[in-house]
């Protein structure tokens, strides 16, 4: 198409035509994507659902020039009408990157670290458009500020690593979109972000659709996404798409029973009455006396603020005063967003950081004033299971010798042949076939990975396992089996668990009760039932409206209530007062801390202002 040419508005902005996409490996060739068809017109959302391995990224990657050495593309790849497979490499990059951009799924590994955020932006429109000086900065503060980014001139002369991951993700979004893209897409864009971040971005990118007209081809494995965002959807498994509709059909009368296997994996916020898989074992009784007792558990980390011979020292509060117990056989899920003292809570019960103040008793006694040679014994009752599995799993071990080190040192008396049939058991009540027994986890799919790390955590027998985010990289499918597994196993063993997460569906599908973390505090604490059916604190309201729902009737018509600017830093002794903030005091002192209040029996909330909605604090 000529370059001053005015575009057909009736012709797709992107059309692909049975594309295929092929990789040679040292095990031969991979097929990744078959023969796929597909267009996306202007002000349109496509969405691109499947789970990993899919072909999902290939696709998109191959229309970008971006595929790596080993892939070669074939087909037909038309840029309103231009065919971008055949076009030589300098005709692409006018192309790339400014009439058609990208949206990589972590953005602190696709910006670079020691280059300022402005020096980035100002980089794509020198590479693009003839704005320089003052007018390239004036349009890159002006994109900051169309993302919601708060103080945005300030953010300009940032690094990357000084911003939160959300802030990270919008830069994103608006270097994409400085050169006025036609075509954005965006690469499962929100999947390590919080719930809370998450809907603020997909309301940022919704927005930037209706504004500029921009197609947005969105890929992703998360239902709820697809159903706030998308206007048709593509359902793609193996390399191929195997459905594909507008999406109030696809939800309601999905045809294949791979689309219907994607909805029943994902749990529903708006249906609390309806369990997806296994059942939970019946909640504990009340008055049991708890396993796990926590009183005014305090984990502060100190921080040096500037240079020179004075520097000032103050703590960092990542765990500021909790209070909790756990009973025999109970799931307690703990949810809020990151930076909120979760996995820093977790370690402090397991002892793997050293508790600043307050006592953590185990079935009675302080684990805080137990000696090294108990606290080693005791760690046998004790187990977690981590959010990467692959970073967690000893690469040079096979997997059978990582499910039975837990064995050789808390068993020294069992022998071989006992151990390696308590591992193979241990293997079959997980899912894994006894041929993986000697196999790598590289050799192992994420899924299964992480099934090598439950039956490692399970081969003693624990009394508590602590899952820190265990399920938030696994695909719907792969997270809905090992959620059940869970219960499963919680209920044969009887054991009781912690389950952190950011996200409240899963939360609400395996816990009995909730506490909501807010800044290293609990704002709320109750069984998930009355969590989700009658919140009490807007910090715990905020997190829920923000969860996606996988219906699109009910997810584009329903009213948010999102939480205003960013998570105040926990440095920042006025930001446990964000709910409160009649209580504030002047200056950077002593402030009040707000106290948990029972309103209803194991229904605790803390202090929080009335009005705090009608002042600003949110936005409908």
């Amino acid at each position: 198409m000529p370059e001053n040419a005015i575009p057909d508005p009736a012709q797709p902005i992107l059309d692909v035509r049975d594309l295929n996409v092929r990789f040679d490996t040292p095990d031969g060739e991979v097929h990744a994507v078959r023969g796929v068809d597909l267009n996306i017109r202007k002000g349109e959302c496509v969405g691109v659902v499947g789970e990993s391995g899919s072909g999902k990224s290939q696709t998109f990657l191959a229309a970008m020039g971006l595929l790596a050495a080993n892939g070669k593309a074939e087909g037909q790849i038309l840029y309103r009408g231009q065919d971008l497979l055949s076009m030589p490499v300098k005709q692409l990059n006018t192309i790339r990157g400014s009439r058609m951009t990208m949206i990589f799924q972590d953005p602190l590994t696709s910006l670079t670290p020691h280059l300022k955020i402005g020096a980035q932006m100002r980089e794509s429109l020198y590479a693009h458009t003839d704005l320089r000086g003052e007018a390239a900065d004036r349009a890159c503060l002006d994109w900051l500020e169309r993302v919601r980014i708060p103080e945005a001139a300030r953010r300009l002369k940032q690094y990357p690593h000084e911003l939160s991951g959300g802030m990270r993700q919008r830069v994103m979004i608006a270097m994409s979109m400085l050169c006025g893209p036609d075509l954005l897409i965006a690469d499962e864009p929100t999947t390590a972000l919080d719930v809370t971040v998450q809907a603020e971005v997909l309301d940022i990118m919704d927005a930037l659709k209706r504004e500029t007209g921009a197609a947005i081809a969105l890929i992703t494995h998360d239902m709820g996404v697809i159903a706030r965002m998308a206007d048709r959807v593509q359902v793609m498994k193996d390399g191929q798409y195997v459905e594909e509709g507008e999406v109030d059909q696809l939800f309601h009368a999905p045809r294949t029973d791979y689309t219907k296997m994607l909805l029943d994996a994902m749990p529903r916020l708006d249906q609390p009455g309806k369990d997806r898989g296994e059942p939970l074992a019946p909640a504990p009784d009340p008055e049991t006396a708890p396993l796990v007792r926590a009183r005014d558990v305090r984990v502060w980390f100190p921080v040096t603020l500037g240079r020179g011979l004075w520097p000032k020292k103050i703590p960092l509060k990542a765990v500021d005063g909790v209070d909790f117990d756990l009973r025999p056989g109970e799931t307690l899920g703990v949810v809020g967003e990151s930076g909120c003292g979760k996995s820093t809570l977790a370690r402090a019960v397991l002892q793997l950081v050293p508790v600043t103040k307050g006592e953590i008793a185990w079935m009675g006694r302080d684990l805080t004033a137990l000696k090294k040679e108990e606290l080693r014994r005791t760690r046998r009752d004790l187990q977690i299971v981590f959010q990467d599995p692959l970073a967690s799993l000893d690469p040079r071990m096979t997997i059978g010798a990582s499910i039975a080190e837990p064995l050789q040192t808390f068993r020294p008396d069992m022998g071989r042949t006992e151990r390696d049939a308590e591992v193979i058991a241990m293997m079959e009540r997980v899912d894994l076939s006894p041929r993986m027994l000697n196999r790598y986890p590289h050799e192992l799919s994420g899924g299964q990975n992480q099934r090598v790390g439950v039956a490692r955590a399970m081969i003693l027998k624990p009394k508590l396992v602590i899952c820190d985010e265990a399920v938030s990289a696994l695909d719907v499918s792969v997270q809905a089996e090992v959620i059940d597994l869970l219960i499963g196993l919680q209920r044969e063993m009887g054991l009781s668990m912690m389950f952190i997460s950011h996200d409240l569906s899963v939360v609400r599908e395996i816990s009995h009760r909730v506490m909501v973390l807010y800044l290293g505090r609990v704002v709320e604490l109750a069984s998930r039932d009355a969590i989700y059916a009658g919140a009490r604190h807007p910090y715990t309201k905020a997190l829920i409206s923000a969860a996606p729902i996988p219906d699109p009737r009910v997810e584009k018509t329903r009213e948010r209530l999102k939480l205003s600017g960013d998570l105040p830093s926990p440095l920042d002794p006025r930001a446990q007062l964000r709910f409160l903030p009649s209580q504030l005091a002047e200056g950077d002192g002593e402030q009040y801390v707000p106290k948990l209040i029972e309103i209803a029996p194991g229904h605790l909330v803390a202090e929080h202002d009335p009005a705090a909605g009608s002042e600003g604090l949110y936005a409908r």
